[in-house]
């Protein structure tokens, strides 16, 4: 694969960025093989979006592999349209681009960790700092099946709200964001939520609850002055972790 003809650079960018998501989301474990999927909008009125060429997997995704759809899931370069698109991944980023324009990148996994609390009739316990980031903005929706039909976008959109933050039940973790730096925050600690909650419950000891409180002021500290550039910090911070990589991915 190699840059498209038709490619700007304000696109070639975005894929830049979003492969350095997909390596990054590797990096960390967060991946099922050649399943879920990351999407970015790129700029501009007509709405179109990156996602993963199907059957690559994420450590070894580059800007090139990347295809750009359009919100009917068509390739709008003719020359990619051979591309395979996974369609549950468009069923789902689709619904997402299309009703929230302030969620540019859109990330979603199948952990063990999210996996499993998808599955705890509770979901995600207040019981620690990371999860206190999703207190009382947290979406949940009901496992339908395999997300192949058209007619569950508008259901994902009415479940997640205002939110951008939302559980899979039986099926795992959805989040976005402005930047694929705010994307990649939700995910990070949403996933670390799940990880320290399944762990928590593992030894069937009593659970100490912040009180109501306390969660409420926590995930207002989330949101304060300051935090965008805590976001953009991390988010350089953990490109260091794929540096070598840099070359390959932009390519």
């Amino acid at each position: 694969m190699t840059r498209p003809a038709t490619c700007s650079d304000t696109e070639w960018q975005a894929r830049c960025d979003l492969a350095a998501l997909y390596r990054m989301i590797a990096h960390f474990r967060m991946t099922d093989l050649i399943d879920t999927h990351l999407t970015l909008r790129v700029p501009g009125p007509e709405h179109h979006f990156l996602i993963n060429r199907y059957g690559v997997l994420f450590d070894h995704m580059r800007a090139s592999d990347l295809v750009l759809i359009d919100q009917h899931g068509q390739a709008v370069d003719p020359a990619c349209a051979h591309i395979p698109v996974n369609a549950a991944g468009f069923v789902i980023h689709s619904a997402i681009h299309m009703a929230r324009p302030d969620l540019a990148c859109v990330i979603h996994t199948h952990t063990a960790a999210g996996i499993a609390v998808s599955a705890q009739e509770h979901g995600l316990l207040p019981i620690s700092q990371h999860a206190l980031k999703f207190y009382g903005k947290l979406a949940y929706h009901t496992y339908e099946g395999i997300a192949l039909s058209l007619d569950e976008r508008q259901r994902l959109i009415a479940d997640l709200g205002p939110h951008r933050a939302m559980i899979l039940r039986n099926h795992g973790l959805l989040v976005g964001g402005g930047t694929v730096a705010e994307a990649f925050h939700e995910i990070h600690f949403l996933e670390r939520a799940c990880q320290a909650q399944v762990q928590a419950l593992a030894g069937g000891g009593k659970l100490v609850y912040p009180s109501a409180d306390v969660c409420a002021h926590t995930a207002a500290q989330f949101d304060s002055d300051g935090v965008e550039r805590i976001i953009d910090m991390a988010w350089a911070a953990a490109l260091t972790l794929i540096e070598g990589q840099r070359a390959s991915y932009c390519s």
